[in-house]
């Protein structure tokens, strides 16, 4: 009898086996919506908050999942709203999502690009082109290592401009991690009252910052796949060389097309000089796709400038990594399409390999259904609010590609529409990846395949 308890086959599995045999993709959110109940229980805390303010659960909540999120999108004043104690949790919240994203955003997109179970990849197979990847330790502790190596030395940097500018050298210590954290995580959060507009023109201090945004962006597998293949680029990985030709080349277009449009423009770029005005588009060009810092308000920038951050934000950085958006990769595939069919060419080629068209059905899955979050969002809000719809549309892209830029809508928000955005931020944070993984990973088998038609397209 007591085997027929505990062993047979119809018997109630521990929490540990129903764990094991629990999908990633199932775990994943799980997982990040336990870290975000847990960041906004403690922000709820009466500690947490500074002066007269009191406790609103649904601003608790929407920072807690901004800050897990990695995103930067606020509805409430980061530096006057929360006290010490409450931004050290928003930085703790910051930083387990950044590594939590980062480490599960690699398992996944290992996974999902062999067709073998995710145990089998983390142990034999990564995307940069090694033959064994090596335990999931040495994989959590590689990317561990790196986050804090990228964040102290962003801290080691800022913190003696910030004492230069009058801040007392244990305020400096505090905002250099701030920002060391938030830059290489993405998430955009400011800790201070003025954010980055009283260094618009400085390179001591925005360079290093777009320079973390910029590593942060382009994802764990490249950035492993640099550091073992720094002297010899030809060995770099298919996926590693899409990511960094595709996001320099998106870099360039944005900062010439920013440049071009603010140049003028006397309430963003137009009153600096030449070199800060470069600084300046520059800067918005490696923000606009994932960091979400910001040197002018984006109300006060042209509506050309508006229409051209959607679209980067909603492309944003690389795969498995702190950034939101479609993935550069996604992009890359579905333009190497375009060009195939253009050509009349049989396969999808890039830098001497073919790319399986499995992979494409991968890249418009993941587009086509992060256009429906993004406008099923833009729907909800546009009935709970009367902002126009350019509003709306960027706080809803801003959100699902957890960018952080904004127009000032989600402060206006009402209950319903501030969960929605959160809600956006979850789904932008896992979406992509669990959509491109279950895709990728099902494998259904049929004996029988029906006859083929070909339907009239375009």
């Amino acid at each position: 009898m007591r085997e027929a308890r505990t062993g047979g086959a119809g018997a109630p599995r521990s929490f540990g086996e129903r764990l094991a045999h629990t999908p990633p993709a199932r775990l994943a959110v799980a997982t990040f919506m336990l870290v975000i109940l847990v960041v906004a229980a403690l922000l709820c805390l009466p500690t947490a908050r500074a002066g007269p303010y009191s406790p609103n659960l649904v601003d608790a909540v929407f920072t807690a999942t901004s800050a897990v999120c990695v995103t930067g999108l606020t509805t409430v004043p980061t530096a006057e709203y929360w006290s010490g104690f409450g931004q050290a949790v928003i930085v703790a919240g910051m930083q387990v999502g950044g590594l939590g994203v980062m480490t599960l955003g690699s398992m996944l997109s290992f996974a999902a690009y062999r067709r073998l179970g995710l145990r089998s990849k983390l142990l034999t197979a990564s995307e940069t082109g090694t033959s064994r990847l090596g335990e999931v330790g040495v994989l959590v502790r590689a990317v561990a290592i790196i986050s804090v190596v990228v964040e102290l030395l962003l801290m080691a940097i800022l913190t003696p401009r910030f004492a230069m500018a009058g801040e007392p050298l244990g305020q400096a210590l505090w905002h250099g991690l701030f920002y060391g954290v938030s830059a290489f995580n993405n998430a955009g959060f400011v800790p201070t009252v003025q954010g980055l507009d009283a260094f618009a023109s400085d390179w001591w201090v925005l360079a290093p910052i777009m320079t973390a945004v910029l590593v942060g962006s382009l994802g764990f597998p490249v950035i492993l796949d640099l550091t073992r293949h720094w002297r010899h680029p030809s060995a770099l990985s298919l996926h590693s060389k899409l990511t960094i030709s595709f996001c320099l080349a998106l870099l360039a277009i944005a900062w010439a097309a920013f440049a071009a449009i603010e140049w003028n423009n006397p309430n963003t770029l137009g009153p600096e000089s030449t070199s800060a005005t470069l600084l300046g588009a520059l800067f918005a060009s490696v923000n606009t796709r994932s960091g979400g810092f910001s040197t002018f308000a984006v109300t006060a920038q042209d509506p050309a400038t508006t229409l051209l951050q959607d679209a980067l934000m909603f492309v944003g950085g690389g795969s498995a990594s702190t950034a939101g958006g479609i993935k550069v990769t996604t992009l890359a595939v579905m333009l190497l399409a375009i060009r195939a069919e253009a050509r009349g060419d049989r396969d999808m080629e890039a830098f001497g390999r073919r790319i399986e068209p499995s992979i494409l059905r991968v890249a418009v899955t993941v587009a086509v259904a992060s256009v429906m979050f993004v406008f099923t969002g833009a729907l909800i809000l546009s009935l709970v609010c009367e902002a126009p719809l350019t509003r709306i549309l960027f706080e809803c892209i801003s959100a699902f590609a957890t960018c952080g830029l904004s127009t000032g809508l989600s402060a206006t928000l009402p209950p319903i529409g501030k969960l929605t955005l959160a809600a956006l931020m979850l789904t932008g944070r896992l979406g992509t990846m669990t959509i491109a993984t279950s895709v990728a990973m099902t494998n259904r088998r049929r004996v029988i395949r029906l006859p083929e038609e070909r339907p009239i397209v375009g």
